[in-house]
């Protein structure tokens, strides 16, 4: 079916069911390869202030340092329950973002921002990985500069009019005669999100082999403020959430200070915000959640 919104209860609850049940299944299978991992973003806030989703939230997010992401990418697909699989430019060949997504198959829940990308978003979790950033504050910057531009083109790929809000007519008219200019010219060379992919992880992964103090999630447009230790990470704290269990980052305050400043103040309800789906298909699920 076609939404504007998740502001229906009913709706939001069976979207927070396949969530749950995708967030169980990703830390059933880490817990049996033995590979850490933390919940992330929203999903941490929801953890710590909810003892489970932010009411309105409508995604999951996990991250996991680079090794335990390939590891991850590289054994999970063998223990992963036949409902599920991994997209991501190396098994989907549109796939438009910069991480994996663990994904229930035969659903769609596409928001308003990807409804004109080919890859059509499934209900999924979204996993990140983490990785490691010069010391050197120049040197960051340049790198984050790099993993911005080829993550950006790799989204355009696929979608050449981003969602954007609390923009100007003016201003979105401007925004989208230059990136329907950067899609349409990168159709015509031919260049495919397995190619952007592959120069934005050359960019993201520079610095793995070097010892460094801090990592960063690199798919963000500001990696400094979602930057952080590996003592700040893990070991990991196991916490509930709703009725099953997750991996709370081992010094959560900090980060989520870090990012979100007082993220236990609830904020006001114009700010209260979800991904505003386009489509939203439970598949195979529907029946079972009536």
């Amino acid at each position: 079916m076609t939404s504007d919104n998740l502001s229906d209860p009913q709706l939001l609850h069976h979207v927070h069911v396949l969530l749950r049940k995708l967030l169980s299944e990703f830390h059933r299978v880490c817990s049996q390869l033995g590979i850490p991992y933390a919940v992330y973003g929203g999903t941490a806030i929801g953890a710590v202030r909810h003892q489970g989703f932010i009411p309105w939230d409508d995604d999951v997010d996990v991250m996991m340092t680079r090794p335990d992401y390939e590891q991850f990418l590289s054994q999970a697909p063998a223990v992963l329950g036949e409902e599920y699989r991994v997209d991501n430019t190396r098994t989907v060949q549109e796939f438009p973002f910069m991480f994996s997504k663990l994904v229930l198959k035969g659903t769609l829940l596409v928001p308003e921002f990807a409804k004109d990308s080919t890859y059509q978003v499934p209900v999924s979790l979204d996993i990140f990985p983490i990785d490691n950033i010069p010391d050197d504050p120049r040197a960051f910057r340049a790198m984050s500069r790099r993993t911005w531009l080829w993550g950006r083109l790799l989204f355009l790929q696929g979608t050449p009019r981003p969602y954007l809000i609390g923009t100007s007519r003016v201003k979105r008219v401007l925004v989208y005669s230059v990136t329907t200019t950067a899609y349409w010219a990168m159709r015509a060379l031919h260049v495919t999100p397995r190619f952007l992919q592959a120069r934005w992880e050359k960019a993201a992964r520079r610095y793995e082999k070097s010892s460094t103090s801090r990592m960063a999630d690199l798919s963000m447009r500001d990696p400094e403020n979602w930057s952080l230790t590996r003592e700040e990470l893990y070991p990991p704290r196991e916490v509930p959430f709703e009725d099953i269990t997750v991996l709370l980052p081992r010094d959560y305050d900090t980060l989520l200070r870090r990012g979100y400043g007082d993220y236990m103040e609830l904020p006001p309800p114009e700010q209260r915000r979800n991904h505003k789906p386009h489509v939203v298909d439970f598949g195979p699920y529907t029946d079972q959640l009536r």
